[in-house]
């Protein structure tokens, strides 16, 4: 742990924040969880020099992206931003964002999203920001992180090409594979996990579940996440059990093998609730065969957790898993575009992590060690402990 606190250092350059358009709703709480912070802050120390125009009033920076008709497009940074420490947020997965092109609108796919990121950051080296940090909570194509036959390794190429702009930071969470960043090995590259965040809504909307393991396993939806089932299930003293995908080899569907069944490996599920966790949640057809294959083996109940919900086939599975007692609740998070139609359902939690975000953000304005903030497992345990004594009561 770092002896260097928030609290008790000053930033490396004046902070400014550009929350692009997919991402607004949370860069606004990130925004107002900062002011609010600084705002006490100098409360405690209203006359000292160091703080000299710390506090402002927001730290977000009014930008433009215009699109002429043919659909072409620029970025227009509309203040001073010269010599600050600026952070820039996107949400590449965010389908809800149109343009207008030759009299048609049409959704923004994340390649649109990344183009106008690199629009922002060319506009941002124009504005001679001191430093430029980018924080992309789904990381740009990470499902494309390794190469398997002849194709393109476009997240490393991504990343090669912020690197080469001239980002210092790249800021992720739950990477598909934290090992692309490989590819910019002399830039900051921080991948960040949302393990607290689920266990404390998991404790919080499922007031009765019991963490011991004659009551509670973790469950991995397959072999690539089970080391992140491995950490949950030490973390919180319980058993995990993994699926495993078996594929047909000889057929290639959408330029991959199909999927044949789910085998799992692991204790008996039998009379236990069951905690799913994964990276993301995609058409849903994996999770939900998990779901019901843990069913099948007399499981209690079955949460399913992942850090991004994209849910790119719709929800009509979920709903219909949802009426056959498939699963009993959903935690996913708001660092990629939640519809309000998602949001609305009985079995949805949106797990909120605008303050886990705004203090990532001031640790590496101030220069100051990150272990404070995600030392999960000393965090995880306050969490087990306060939930028992209630529980015990």
């Amino acid at each position: 742990m770092s002896n260097r606190k928030i609290s008790e250092t000053i930033p490396i350059a004046p902070l400014k924040i550009i929350a692009l358009e997919n991402i607004k709703e949370l860069g606004e709480k990130v925004n107002q969880y900062i002011v609010n912070s600084r705002h006490n802050t100098l409360s405690k120390n209203p006359s000292s020099p160091i703080y000299l125009g710390y506090q402002n009033d927001s730290y977000l920076v009014d930008y433009t992206l215009p699109r002429f008709g043919t659909g072409e497009a620029k970025a227009v940074i509309n203040e001073t931003i010269r010599g600050t420490d600026l952070f820039i947020i996107a949400d590449v997965m965010n389908y809800s964002n149109m343009y207008h092109m030759f009299e048609e609108d049409n959704h923004k796919s994340p390649d649109d999203h990344f183009q106008d990121l690199k629009r922002v950051i060319a506009a941002a080296k124009i504005s001679k920001a001191k430093r430029i940090n980018v924080i992309i909570p789904f990381l740009y194509e990470s499902r494309q992180h390794r190469r398997d036959k002849l194709e393109s390794l476009d997240c490393a190429l991504a990343l090669q090409e912020l690197s080469q702009m001239g980002v210092e930071n790249i800021i992720t969470f739950d990477a598909h594979d934290a090992r692309v960043q490989n590819a910019i090995p002399i830039r900051g590259f921080d991948n960040f996990f949302t393990s607290y965040q689920f266990v404390r809504d998991l404790l919080r909307y499922v007031p009765d579940i019991k963490i011991e393991k004659q009551h509670l396993m973790m469950i991995s939806p397959d072999e690539g996440g089970m080391t992140r089932a491995v950490y949950y299930a030490n973390v919180l003293g319980i058993e995990m059990g993994m699926f495993y995908k078996r594929r047909d080899y000889s057929t290639i569907v959408d330029g991959r093998n199909p999927i044949v069944s789910h085998e799992f490996l692991g204790s008996s599920v039998e009379g236990k609730d069951v905690f799913i966790v994964d990276d993301m949640i995609s058409s849903g057809d994996s999770i939900l065969e998990v779901a019901a294959e843990l069913k099948k083996r007399k499981a209690a109940r079955v949460f399913i957790g992942a850090t991004f919900g994209l849910f790119c086939n719709g929800l009509e599975r979920f709903d219909k898993a949802y009426e056959e007692k498939v699963f009993d609740r959903i935690f996913t998070t708001n660092l990629v575009y939640n519809p309000p139609e998602l949001l609305n359902k009985p079995y949805y939690n949106n797990v909120d992590l605008h303050r886990y975000l705004s203090l990532i953000i001031e640790s590496l304005n101030h220069d100051t060690s990150i272990n404070d903030i995600i030392s999960h497992p000393a965090l995880i345990k306050e969490l087990l402990d306060e939930h028992n004594k209630k529980t015990n009561a």
